[in-house]
Order: C-alpha cells, then structure tokens, then sequence
C-alpha cells in the first residue's frame, strides 16, 4: 500500500535530458568498489548508493556503514558509487540509474518544484558542515559576504548544495548574485589547485578539503557551518544537509528495504557518537587519509558536530531550508512547497 501519492513526475522529455546528463556523467563516475570494497556483498536486495563525494567527510556515514558492516547485517547488498557534485548525483537518481543519494535534503526542496518528488528517508546531518574559504591573496579585500562583489568563488558543481549556500551568503548580506561568480572546481585538489593559482578568490568545501588548506596555510576561514552554532550564526537556523533521499514512489514500493538501510545508518550514527575522531578515522580507507592519519582525524574531529545520533530530522530545519533556498533562487521564490513531501521519519523512528 503506498504511504502516500507522489506529485506529478518530470516529462519525458526533462528525464531524456537527465538521463543523457547522467550517462554523460558515468563516464567519470568513481565506484568505490576499486577502493577498499564499495559493495557489503550481501545476498539481499541490491541497492545502489550514489555519494556526492565518497571521501567527503560531510558524507562519512555512508562508507562508515559498509565498513562497520552493518548494511550486510541487514541484509541488503549495498553498492557505494561516488560523483564529485550532488548535483551529479541527483541527476543519477532522477536518470533512474541508482535507488539512492547521499547528498544534500536542499534537493529534495528543488526537485519538487520541477515536479519530482524526492523524500530525505535517514537525515544524517543537522548543518551543512561547509566552510567558506578566502585565499590568502584576496583575504585582505575579501573579509566577510559583504565583499563578494567581483570575486569569483568556487563551488563543487552549479546547481550543488556548495552554490546554493555561497548565494545565500552574498544575498543575505546585500550582494545579489549577478555581482560576483560562482566557478564549478569540484572538490579536494582541484579546488585547492584553483585556490594556488588564483583562478577563484575563495570558495566553499567541506573537510579534508578544509583541513588541508589550513595545515598548507593556503587560506583562511571565512564562514564556518560545520557546527550547529556556525549554521545558525550563518543562516538564522539548523540547515538539515547530508542525507539518504529517494524517489518517494521507490521508497514506497520498497518499504522493507528502505527500512534495512535506516537500520544501518541509524546504527552507524549511534555508533559514531560514542568513537573518537581518530577510531572513526581507524576504520575508513586508508586512501581516505592523503594527508596523513592525524589530518584526516583531526578534519573529522572539525565535522564530527554536523551530524545527528538518530537520523531524525530537526524540527525547524526544513523551514530553514526553504527560507535560505527562496531567497535567491527564482524557481522557488513564487513557488508552493510542501515541506511534508519532502522528508520522512517513519523509518529512522522504527530504527530507534
């Protein structure tokens, strides 16, 4: 029986469009079965898992759990695929290519107004756990938002959670967003190339991006939202980030094994809120840590407070979402969203 009827699905012709944009997209997708085993090679349903980012450490939960093994505990067969962008990797799941994302809920809001619906069914994070970066080049013209006029800010990809927030960030302190640029680096060591050779002033990314910067002294910290303190002195609130969403008719007609997987995750939560930084780190691939096993600890350790212990979502967070999103972006400013639609607790509930 469905839990409830989804909104009116994209046309056919938006999902050629994606699915051409998704196919054009695995041809770089990285699977995480070429590193320390991206499948829980169970014998139970399969379910692929698209991760904006699988070393992002905003998005550390979802190799956690396979590590842990507690997808395989659950018995359902987890394949952990990665894109650099969750922008890529929502268009994965609007192509039809995978059943999940581990990405951003903002999607979820975005995507309704195009008339898809997608659900956050495990909210893993209650802040964004991004840090707005400035160079050391531009950092004395370049001190808060208020001074983004003219620069050019790098982004994981345009249209990802990274440019959503860093137009927020220019808006909310009196800076539209036709006066500076928003520049696609990805993330790790194209956006720290990009910060070296000054093709961006600055930019937005999350740990061990962060933590490398720093320790290269390449930069400084311009806005920090990886702590609940940091989100609400940046965006007047919780802002709900990494997630697990699905297309809410999947979920509906799989509600055993959405189920398995809110078990896992819920588990490796709980897990993680009672394992210092350096045992989370102990237990992720080693190719995870290219800047050393404290710096790769200690970036966690920086992260560690953006996550939730059961997977529920905060009660104002989605309303915070929707207020950042409709400040800036046109197709949500006039548009009806129905917040409801756009997540659901009944499976981390049952997890609990």
């Amino acid at each position: 029986m469905s839990r409830r009827t989804p909104v009116t699905t994209l046309t056919t012709a938006a999902v050629a469009l994606a699915a051409l944009a998704a196919l054009s997209g695995c041809a770089d997708q990285v699977s995480s079965n070429a590193a320390d085993g991206g499948s829980s090679g169970g014998k139970g349903p399969k379910v692929k898992i698209m991760v904006g980012g699988i070393d992002k450490v905003i998005y550390l939960p979802a190799m956690l759990s396979q590590r842990l093994g507690y997808f395989k505990d659950e018995g359902v067969n987890v394949e952990l695929l990665s894109e650099p962008a969750g922008i890529d990797a929502t268009t994965s799941l609007v192509a039809g290519n995978v059943q999940g994302v581990v990405g951003f809920y903002d999607h979820t809001l975005d995507l309704q107004t195009k008339g898809k619906q997608v659900e956050s069914v495990v909210q893993l994070a209650q802040t964004p756990g991004e840090v707005e970066i400035v160079s050391n080049k531009a950092a004395d013209d370049l001190k808060s938002p208020k001074d983004f006029a003219g620069k050019k800010l790098g982004v994981t990809g345009l249209g990802s959670s990274t440019d959503f927030l860093t137009k927020y960030l220019g808006v909310h302190d009196g800076v539209s967003t036709d006066k500076f640029s928003n520049v696609a680096v990805g993330a790790g060591q194209t956006f720290i190339s990009a910060l070296q050779q000054g093709s961006i002033d600055g930019g937005m990314t999350t740990d061990p991006t962060v933590a490398h910067i720093l320790d290269k002294k390449l930069g400084k910290v311009l806005v920090d939202m990886r702590t609940p303190e940091g989100s609400k002195q940046a965006l007047g609130g919780l802002y709900p980030s990494s997630s697990l969403y699905m297309n809410t008719d999947w979920v509906n007609s799989h509600q055993d094994t959405v189920q398995k997987l809110a078990n896992a995750f819920v588990r490796t939560l709980k897990w993680m809120s009672t394992h210092s930084a350096k045992e989370i780190a102990a237990r992720m691939p080693s190719d995870y840590a290219q800047g050393g096993d404290g710096l790769y600890a200690k970036a966690i350790e920086s992260t560690l407070p953006m996550f939730t212990e059961d997977g529920m979502m905060p009660a104002d967070g989605p309303a915070t979402v929707q207020r950042v999103l409709k400040s800036f972006n046109p197709n949500l400013k006039n548009a009806t969203i129905d917040l409801r639609k756009t997540y659901t607790s009944e499976f981390t509930q049952k997890a609990g």
